[in-house]
């Protein structure tokens, strides 16, 4: 997915802290946060997102830790879907 689309689906999202589904094209669903943190818009603009992964979630929205969190390449992802978490 191009990062723009990525931006699209993810922008509301990310400010109401919901889970997102994400699917790969070479491995299983992930179900997890998509963050905003201060190196946001490098990783955006190369297509790279900061994701913490739904068991890290209530660590996360308490600690605000970036160590909780993986960077993925949104060139891997097939699509975007809304958690029913």
């Amino acid at each position: 997915m191009t990062a723009e689309m990525i931006e699209k689906f993810v922008s509301t999202r990310i400010s109401k802290g919901e889970p997102v589904n994400i699917h790969f094209k070479d491995r299983g669903t992930v179900t997890g946060l998509f963050i905003h943190t201060s190196d946001y818009e490098d990783l955006r603009s190369k297509n790279f997102w900061r994701i913490v992964n739904e068991q890290h979630a209530e660590r996360w929205k308490e600690t605000k830790d970036q160590n909780l969190a993986r960077i993925f390449n949104g060139a891997s992802f097939t699509r975007l879907s809304e958690s029913e978490s």
